[in-house]
Parts: structure tokens; C-alpha cells; sequence
């Protein structure tokens, strides 16, 4: 009892720090990108709290999995830092008895990340890219922050307006740069006005000028205009979009077919596997002397933890591609090293099954 209490403690404790700091760190790259990301158009500024939340959400199992298995190195390779794993197996207790103090801390965390990986990281990143899409199908006068030049949502065009209005539908001073097949147009208008006729958008400006210009000659063509129209693009229905693999809820991924539909399932089933992995990997690498202080047990960890995931999405990409079936996948990475994690920790109690007695051998006196 005194034995699974305090493993379980030590481990809580470091389990609880580690995450936080993964936390930090995560929030503070993904801060960065997503304000880049706000800053070249991509996404609206307004939303870049709700992205960062759904972004964090969608690399919630990662983090947990990540944060398992660097509590468990860290409190096991201290007990054998400080001897104290001397003194459990002078009372009795293998390195295989750790696996139920383990397990026992860890089924709440690996809970949270099948939660996670099967429900709301598909949610997150449905709503992720719903705030997208409603940006995207935004006119091109409601992404034009005033004073700054944009680029339209074809690329096709360069907007620049002095001021909006109060929908954001209308822009006063307009001033715009279209290119195609050959011939380059500025326009400019004292006030252009987004409308939707027959599902198309257009820009309706007023009281404006166009200056045209042929590339390839040189040529130039000047025409004033009380209103123009201007097409901006089609209105696209939600539904006609496909949807990404990414975004499906979990059942609904195990009714289709398709490859891509098996490659996301690998993945998603393989972040559940890979966190309980986690604990079992822990256990057999985190194992050292205490007459020497040596890290390598650490690098070797690491050096699992990146190959691992890293063959985590391979197997995915495999999958999607249709070169292996998606539960010989699961068996071919996952199961590897569950069996591997297991007899190395075998290997490690003296290579005896349970029950068997241990075999001493005899040390001859020193005279």
C-alpha cells in the first residue's frame, strides 16, 4: 500500500509540472503562428482566441502522451538516482511491480486522451475550420483593413481603401488592381458597395475612373464611370465542400471505406495506444546505477518518444495510401513495442517468470 501510494504521489506531482510547462510552450508557438497566420489575411483577428483554444484542443492527446511518459522517466530514473529502488527490491518488489502503480496513476490521463483524440480533437478542428470558411466566403471589402493593401481571396486582385463603413459592406476611396489575360487595370472610385445578385457577389463602384493597360504592347485606355460592377465570385454552399477527415467524428469515420477514412482511424486509435505505450516505455528505459551518474537513459527516451510518433504518422500516411491495412498498422507499430517495452522490463527482473525463484550466485570469500 505504502508502495503504490507514494509512486502514484511523485508521479501526480511531476506529471502535474511537466504538463504545465509543455502548456506554455505549446501556447506560445502556436500564439505566434496563428498571429501570422491573422496578419497575412488567413484568419480574422477577432477569432484568434477561439483558433488557439481549438489548435490546444487538437494537440491535447500529443501533449497528455507526452507529458505521461516524462513523469514516468523522470520519477523512475530518480528512485534510481537516489537508491531507493535498492530498497523496494530488497523488500520484495520486481521492476514489473511498478507497471500497477503506474497503470494506476495513468488510466485518468489515458481516459482524457482517448477523449480527446476521438472526440474533441475532431470537434476542434471542425470548428477551426468553420471559422475559416466564414472568413474565406467574407467579401473582399470586409478583409481590407483601411490603410493597408490586401490581396483579394483569388489572388487576382489588390485592394487598398481609405476607410469602411459601418456593415464593412462599403469602402470609401477605393483603389484596386486587377490583372488577367494579359492586361492590367487600376480603378479607382469614390465608394464601391459589395451586392449579392443571383448568388454572385459584386463590387458596385461609384464615381470612379479605370486606367487599362496591355502588357504585352504598352497601350493604355482611360474611361471614367458614374457605376461600374465588378465581380467578385460566387456565393458556395457549405455542403458542397468536401469535408476533411480530420473534422469527422469517429463513427462516422468507421462507416466509410475509404483509405484516407482508415488512415485518419490510425492515427486516432494510435494516440490511445501510444499513451499507454508511454507508460510501459517509461518504465523500461528509465532504469540506471547510482554508483554512476549518467543521463544516456534520458537520450534514449527521447530518442523513442520522436521515432515513435514519427512512425505513428508514417503508419498513417501508409494507410491513407492504401500499402497497408489499417489494423496490421496499429499491430505492426503499436504492438511492436508494447511486446518490446514488456521484455525488456522481463529481461531487466532477471529474465524469470512470475512465481519462479531467483537464482543467487555464490561469491567466494576474500581471504
Amino acid at each position: 500500500m505504502l508502495f503504490d501510494s507514494s509512486v502514484r504521489k511523485e508521479l501526480w506531482r511531476s506529471f502535474s509540472g511537466t504538463l504545465v510547462v509543455l502548456l506554455t510552450v505549446l501556447l506560445t508557438m502556436v500564439l505566434i503562428r496563428i498571429l501570422s497566420q491573422a496578419t497575412k489575411g488567413a484568419l480574422a483577428p477577432t477569432d484568434v482566441g477561439l483558433v488557439l483554444s481549438y489548435t490546444v484542443i487538437g494537440q491535447l492527446p500529443v501533449l497528455l502522451a507526452l507529458a505521461l511518459f516524462v513523469s514516468v522517466v523522470s520519477v523512475l530514473s530518480r528512485i534510481w538516482r537516489d537508491s531507493e529502488m535498492v530498497v523496494w527490491q530488497a523488500s520484495g518488489a520486481r521492476q514489473a511491480s511498478f507497471i500497477r502503480p503506474l497503470l494506476g496513476m495513468a488510466w485518468p490521463v489515458l481516459f482524457m486522451v482517448a477523449g480527446a483524440a476521438l472526440m474533441a480533437r475532431p470537434w476542434a478542428q471542425n470548428q477551426t475550420q468553420v471559422l475559416k470558411y466564414r472568413y474565406e466566403q467574407r467579401s473582399d471589402m470586409a478583409r481590407v483593413a483601411p490603410g493597408q493593401f490586401q490581396v483579394s481571396a483569388d489572388g487576382k486582385r489588390v485592394f487598398f481603401i481609405d476607410s469602411h463603413s459601418d456593415g464593412l459592406q462599403a469602402g470609401r476611396n477605393v483603389f484596386m488592381v486587377t490583372t488577367a489575360d494579359g492586361q492590367e487595370a487600376v480603378v479607382t472610385a469614390n465608394q464601391g458597395q459589395v451586392q449579392v445578385i443571383d448568388g454572385q457577389r459584386f463590387l458596385v463602384l461609384s464615381h470612379g475612373e479605370r486606367t487599362q493597360t496591355d502588357l504585352d504592347t504598352g497601350e493604355k485606355a482611360l474611361s471614367r464611370f458614374e457605376t461600374a460592377k465588378v465581380r467578385m465570385g460566387e456565393a458556395i454552399d457549405p455542403s458542397d465542400v468536401a469535408p476533411d477527415m480530420r473534422s469527422l467524428p469517429s463513427l462516422a469515420l468507421l462507416a466509410l471505406r475509404s483509405d484516407e477514412a482508415r488512415g485518419e482511424l490510425v492515427w486516432r486509435f494510435g494516440l490511445v495506444w501510444a499513451a499507454f505505450n508511454m507508460v510501459l516505455a517509461g518504465l523500461s528505459l528509465a532504469a540506471g546505477n547510482a554508483r554512476r551518474h549518467s543521463s544516456w537513459n534520458l537520450v534514449y527516451a527521447l530518442l523513442v518518444f520522436v521515432v515513435y510518433f514519427n512512425l505513428l504518422s508514417l503508419s498513417q500516411t501508409w494507410v491513407s495510401r492504401g500499402k497497408l491495412p489499417w489494423d496490421g498498422a496499429l499491430l505492426a507499430v503499436h504492438g511492436t513495442l508494447t511486446v518490446a517495452a514488456l521484455l525488456v522490463v522481463w529481461w531487466r527482473d532477471g529474465a524469470r517468470w512470475p512465481g519462479q525463484a531467483v537464482r543467487r550466485r555464490g561469491r567466494k570469500e576474500l581471504a
